[in-house]
């Protein structure tokens, strides 16, 4: 550990005797009823009050942790009567530099900040009084811009880390920039696996291929309706999606097209709306949800702030037959009601009963989306 790091460390972090569980959630106030979801789905509240909640990890013992980015916090979630709704929060850290990712491995939980991975180990046996986190890794940009990171554990144990472009649109010296890179659980081996991501802040594994999957955000200032932003995947290591010379796999960037042809890259699987800053993504494998809904995606749009008309603000699915997308379409919708914002879905989770986990970092909430026959 550098000692650099060690003060600010113990000054930023939220520990032991000033960590006491909190009893959480009284009746929600949420306008659920503008939610619009398929015939049989309903939505509830898993847990209000929890601010800036951003990125979801469920560990297999069920606590459900959940990364901030303004607010500098991580909490962890417990519903221990089983009623499918939080009873108790617990401030794992405060004070860090937008801890927006979680990811759970062996017991101990990796947080994300802007240029560093820190570890909780044994972080469930722990949570009222949670240890001073060991530092992974110190060594990523300190760039602000897209500087906060989604991070989860592949089926190759690596945990992944994307680094955001610095900028709305540009070249970089450095080349770790607009990247998805790994490292091993020990903070070794740091390697850059893909280029021309601008931003994602969410990513998963095809269930059946292992291959990965992404969401990446498109440009700003192109106008209101380009370019896209897109659902990737990426069958091997070593590809390239684009950035910054091309968008939506056609659409050559009116700064840096000429440089390169968009044929040197890879497509997106999917074009979204353009500007609906698309996040947290999954595949459907659960049991509870119809079968035509297994196997396909669901993806977090967040809501655009780059348009003259919003749009986004909603949880949309990609049907798939293989590798490629047979239709894009709305799955929730409401939080956008006749052009007011009141929530924006960030991410999503599953709980081992087949229902799905949303958080909003505008209603600090967490939704649970769930199929009754």
């Amino acid at each position: 550990m550098r000692l650099a790091f060690i003060l600010p460390l113990l000054l930023l972090t939220a520990c032991g005797k000033v960590n006491p569980p909190v009893k959480v959630f009284e009746p929600s106030k949420l306008p659920l009823d503008k939610i619009s979801l398929p015939q049989g789905f309903k939505i509830a509240v898993f847990a209000e009050g929890v601010k800036n909640a951003r990125s979801l990890e469920l560990s297999p013992s069920g606590t459900l942790f959940v990364g901030t980015r303004g607010e500098g916090k991580v909490y962890a979630l417990k519903d221990k009567d089983g009623d499918f709704r939080a009873d108790t929060v617990y401030t794992i850290a405060k004070g860090l530099k937008m801890p927006n990712g979680v990811a759970f491995r062996d017991g101990d939980l990796y947080v994300a900040e802007v240029s560093r991975i820190l570890k909780f180990e044994n972080i469930e046996e722990n949570l009222a009084n949670p240890p001073e986190p060991v530092i992974v890794f110190d060594n990523y940009p300190t760039e602000t811009h897209h500087g906060w990171k989604y991070i989860a554990f592949g089926p190759d144990g690596k945990l992944y880390v994307p680094v955001g472009a610095p900028c709305n649109i540009c070249e970089s010296e450095d080349e770790i920039f607009a990247s998805i890179t790994r490292l091993n659980p020990d903070g070794t081996g740091m390697e850059i696996v893909h280029r021309g991501i601008r931003n994602t802040v969410g990513f998963t594994w095809h269930p059946e291929t292992g291959e990965l999957w992404f969401t990446d955000n498109g440009r700003d200032w192109m106008g209101d309706n380009e370019p896209a932003c897109e659902l990737n995947y990426a069958p091997r290591d070593g590809m390239h999606f684009g950035y910054p010379y091309c968008h939506e796999g056609d659409l050559p960037d009116p700064e840096f097209g000429d440089k390169r042809s968009c044929d040197e890259f890879t497509p997106p699987v999917q074009d979204l709306g353009p500007h609906v800053a698309p996040l947290g993504v999954e595949f459907y494998t659960g049991q509870q949800f119809p079968k035509e809904y297994r196997g396909h995606v669901l993806i977090a749009e967040h809501g655009s702030w780059n348009r003259s008309e919003k749009i986004g603000y909603r949880v949309m699915m990609v049907k798939l037959d293989g590798n490629e997308a047979l239709s894009y379409e709305p799955f929730a919708t409401g939080w956008l009601d006749k052009g007011d914002v009141w929530g924006r879905p960030v991410d999503l989770e599953f709980l081992p009963d087949g229902s799905m986990l949303v958080s909003d970092d505008f209603a600090d909430a967490v939704y649970r989306v769930y199929y009754e026959r």
